[in-house]
């Protein structure tokens, strides 16, 4: 696999397209953040940490719906990519879909969304928009 965080969308998004209420991905810190911001922006329901043997971990989302058949997520899109890493200081971050979508940034101090990123003056690579 070249790219964690590419897979971890995909499976998310494949998951809501099947209208699955559940999905699992390989454990990173990295993509707990991830899920974690998603779950905090209202995009997922939950997440937890699954440990199978011991060594190896899993990440379980849980997808929200927002009726039955739709998933709270519209779209998601990997903007940075490991062939195109893609920088932006803080004035220079996008806003997603007018302000009604979130960006999730990996900066020094961590990862955050776009908005805390702005607040805090901080740049970072963008590594996702979602809305």
């Amino acid at each position: 696999m070249v790219d964690p965080i590419s897979d971890l969308l995909t499976r998310i998004r494949n998951a809501g397209l099947a209208r699955h209420a559940v999905t699992r991905a390989p454990y990173s810190k990295v993509k707990e953040n991830i899920v974690k911001l998603m779950c905090e922006e209202g995009y997922l329901d939950r997440y937890e940490v699954d440990e199978k043997d011991g060594i190896h971990k899993d990440i379980v989302v849980h997808l929200r719906y927002v009726d039955q058949f739709q998933i709270a997520i519209r779209t998601m899109r990997r903007v940075s990519k490991p062939g195109r890493r893609i920088y932006r200081n803080a004035t220079q971050l996008p806003k997603v879909n007018q302000g009604l979508g979130t960006s999730i940034i990996s900066t020094s101090k961590g990862v955050m969304t776009d908005r805390e990123a702005r607040k805090a003056n901080i740049g970072g690579e963008i590594l996702c928009e979602i809305w």
